[in-house]
C-alpha cells in the first residue's frame, strides 16, 4: 500500500483481515452462510445456532468440517453442528448473512418473548466495573492490533474479570463466538455475567444476549431504539457509549411492561 502523511507518499507492507464466507449446517441442513474471520469455526456454527434458538434445547454433541465439494475449496468454511437428529428440522436463511447485521424487526420482539422468558433477577455488576471492561478488553484485541478491521466481544464476570474474548469482522460472529465458547464449556445461561461489544448495540446484539442468559450488556457505542425496547422487555441491563468514566444506562434490568407507543418513541 501507499501510506500519505505530512511528510509524503511512501510504500509499505499492511495486515488486512480475512473475511471468509462460512456456511453452518444444523444436522445436515445447512441454516446460513455468513461473512467472517476464519478461527474459532467451531465456536461461532454452535453459538449462531443456540442464539438463533435453532437448538430448542438440544444438546450439541459434535461439530465438525464437511467438505460440501473439493476438500481444499469448502473443508475449512463448511460447518456442521449435529445433534443426532434431535434439534427441529431448520429453515434455512435466504441469502448470506453480511458481517455487519444479522436480524432485525421490531415485530420479532413478541416472537422473542414467546422463546426467551425475561432474564432472572441478579444483583446488579456495579457500574463502575462495566466502565472498565472496555479497556481491558481492548488491551488482548490482536487481531484489531494488528489490522484495525475488526470487533470484538468478551465475557466478564460481576468483579470485571475478562473470562474470554473473541475478535472477527462481524460484531453478531464475535458474539456467537463467546456465547459458541461457553456453550461447548457446558457455561451456559450466562446469569449474572455481563457481555461486551466493541461496537454499537443492535437489537440483534441484544437477542443473543438475551438468549445466553447474560444479566448485562455494555458497548462502546451507541444503542438502538428496538436494542432498548428489547433490553427493556428482557430485564437486560444495557450501557452504551462506555468509553473511560463516562457511558450511559439506557436499560436497568427490570423487565418492563409492554409499550403502548413504538420503540421509536423510546427516550
Amino acid at each position: 500500500m501507499t501510506k500519505v502523511g505530512p511528510d509524503g507518499a511512501r510504500r509499505r507492507p499492511d495486515d488486512l483481515i480475512v473475511e471468509e464466507p462460512m456456511t453452518i449446517q444444523l444436522d445436515g441442513t445447512v441454516v446460513s452462510t455468513t461473512m467472517r474471520t476464519p478461527g474459532n469455526d467451531f465456536e461461532l456454527a454452535a453459538g449462531f445456532c443456540f442464539t438463533e434458538g435453532l437448538l430448542a434445547g438440544a444438546p450439541v454433541t459434535g461439530v465438525r468440517y464437511c467438505a460440501s465439494g473439493p476438500a481444499i475449496a469448502s473443508a475449512f468454511n463448511d460447518v456442521n453442528v449435529e445433534t443426532g437428529g434431535r434439534a427441529p428440522t431448520p429453515t434455512p436463511r435466504l441469502g448470506t448473512t453480511s458481517s455487519s447485521c444479522g436480524w432485525c424487526g421490531s415485530d420479532q420482539i413478541d416472537a422473542l418473548l414467546e422463546r426467551l422468558a425475561p432474564l432472572p433477577s441478579t444483583a446488579a455488576i456495579d457500574t463502575s466495573v462495566m466502565a472498565a471492561v472496555p479497556a481491558v478488553v481492548t488491551g488482548g484485541q490482536g487481531l484489531f492490533t494488528s489490522t484495525g478491521a475488526v470487533h470484538a466481544a468478551a465475557a466478564f464476570d460481576p468483579d470485571g474479570t475478562v473470562l474470554l474474548t473473541r475478535e472477527d469482522v462481524g460484531r453478531h460472529n464475535a458474539v456467537d463466538k463467546v456465547i459458541g465458547a461457553m456453550l461447548l464449556a457446558g457455561e451456559l445461561p450466562a446469569t449474572g455475567r455481563g457481555l461486551f461489544v466493541s461496537g454499537r448495540a443492535s437489537v440483534e446484539m441484544v437477542q443473543k444476549t438475551w438468549a445466553a442468559g447474560f444479566s448485562s450488556l455494555v458497548a462502546v457505542s451507541a444503542p438502538t431504539a428496538l436494542a432498548v425496547h428489547a433490553a427493556r422487555r428482557a430485564g437486560l441491563t444495557l450501557v452504551g457509549f462506555a468509553r473511560g468514566e463516562r457511558f450511559n444506562v439506557y436499560s436497568d434490568g427490570v423487565p418492563a411492561l409492554p409499550a403502548s407507543g413504538s420503540a421509536a418513541d423510546i427516550a
